[in-house]
């Protein structure tokens, strides 16, 4: 029930944040009816305080809930391990740094054993490109565009989209950016005789759920052999069952000489990232001990967190349920882009991380705020506002995905009514170009949010 008591800690709680914190994304998340203030959370659903509204949570922040909210197993190793153990010294061994180590070479692909713990996946991906540097000897570093690896030093350097480099630039020398997913031949072309590494992730999450193609992942290990190149795979949002595999590089067959970990790594609870790589690369680690390393990085609780995950995650076979729901989900998600022509250009993904991309850059503001108002949080990706992610915790059931297909249809019939104006709109060429602004989108949906509440609805009229 909602109380007095926390409505006003609910608006206590967001002018604290807006004030301290950040208030445009606050703004922002308002103006697509996202104003909540975390409260209660289990499973796939998370609830706003001081409401009677629970969402669906789609977003999972970016993929880091995989084994859902407040997972019962996963809160019971945490809560028994701060009866004996802290963070520990990142010097020195511990039972729990050996056993999450051991299960991390245990589960990942051939040739791939040994462990270096981080905190994020920025700092991960800082390191592993450290590291084909360092054991390469050479400098320079080929992403792709789109491409999306952190906000650390290195990792944002290699960003494949400027709006994120261009404020902070001058960046690290010595990256490429420039060629796009699948596109062998271009990568071939950007390579010379001082390339260390290429670095992608198998399905673009940020950059609008852009999926490798076979050919594309084998020609670039082919590439990398021959040239004496290391491949590194960012699995930060694809790693732990996400695609349908325990990891994304399990569906090509085609294995890096190191792969970033993160996210739901640390089952919803406890941060914590690791780069898993190569024999050969280990032999320069050893050389050089205390060049990459990480205060924080595979903390004991950190540690034991990630052991109970990985644990949950094989035992529960929950990669062959994302792989299932995933299919389940994308065929839903198809069938709704059938009945409401016009509106969905076209759906990918891979297992449970999918991408809607809409006709118009406006339809995922809006469809953001009518999902909202259906009881699903999503977002639309920054790279590309016409693209929504849904990636739900990967523990999903099917009565909750038959609640989310059942919300975005309402929400997709919502915005084809609204779309009818802005189909007729983007004709014209100075509108088409001011409904490309993702500031003048934000507008116009307050727009017409204050204008619903001012001008009473006619019977039988739909409501925003």
């Amino acid at each position: 029930m909602k109380s007095e008591t926390a409505t006003r800690q609910k608006k206590d709680g967001i002018k604290s944040f807006q004030k301290y914190v950040n208030y445009t994304q606050s703004v922002f998340l308002k103006t697509v009816d996202l104003d909540l203030l975390e409260d209660q959370r289990q499973g796939v659903n998370v609830w706003d305080l001081g409401t009677e509204y629970s969402y669906i949570d789609c977003f999972c922040s970016a993929g880091s809930f995989n084994v859902g909210r407040r997972n019962p197993r996963i809160v019971r190793a945490l809560e028994k391990a701060l009866d004996q153990w802290n963070m520990g010294e990142h010097l020195f061994p511990s039972a729990p740094k050996a056993a999450l180590a051991e299960k991390l070479a245990a589960i990942s692909p051939p040739g791939l054993k040994n462990v270096l713990f981080g905190v994020g996946g920025g700092e991960a991906i800082d390191s592993a490109i450290k590291m084909a540097r360092g054991v390469t000897g050479k400098k320079k570093i080929i992403s792709l565009a789109k491409a999306y690896h952190g906000h650390t030093g290195f990792a944002l350097s290699a960003i494949g989209k400027a709006v994120y480099r261009d404020p902070f630039e001058p960046l690290m020398p010595g990256f490429s950016h420039e060629t796009a997913i699948n596109d062998l031949e271009a990568i071939a072309t950007a390579t010379d005789d001082d390339t260390a590494a290429i670095i992608l992730e198998l399905v673009q999450g940020e950059g609008g759920i852009f999926v490798a193609e076979q050919v594309f992942v084998e020609g670039l290990r082919r590439l990398c052999d021959d040239k004496g190149m290391m491949l590194i795979f960012d699995e930060v949002q694809t790693g732990f069952g996400r695609t349908g595999k325990m990891f994304c590089c399990e569906h090509y067959g085609v294995y890096p000489d190191l792969f970033v970990l993160a996210k739901s790594l640390g089952g919803a609870l406890y941060p914590i990232s690791a780069v898993i790589y190569s024999d050969q690369i280990r032999t320069f680690m050893e050389e050089n001990p205390e060049l990459i390393e990480s205060t924080s990085g595979g903390s004991d609780l950190g540690c034991i967190v990630g052991c109970e995950t990985i644990d949950f995650l094989l035992e529960n076979d929950i990669p062959g349920h994302a792989a299932a729901m995933g299919d389940y989900i994308g065929e839903g998600l198809l069938n709704l882009a059938t009945k409401h022509e016009g509106l969905v250009k076209e759906v990918r993904r891979k297992g449970l991380m999918i991408g809607l991309e809409y006709t118009h850059d406006m339809m995922g503001p809006l469809m953001s705020y009518y999902l909202g108002k259906n009881g699903v949080l999503a977002i639309f990706s920054a790279n590309n506002p016409k693209v929504m992610r849904f990636m739900p915790p990967i523990v999903i059931n099917r009565d909750e995905a038959d609640k989310l297909l059942a919300a975005v249809d309402r929400s997709m019939a919502s915005v084809m009514r609204s779309s009818r104006i802005i189909t007729r709109a983007v004709k014209l060429p100075l509108v088409g170009k001011v409904l490309g602004v993702q500031e003048m989108q934000v507008f116009l949906i307050l727009f017409t949010k204050t204008v619903a509440k001012i001008i009473p609805k006619k019977r039988g009229s739909q409501a925003l």
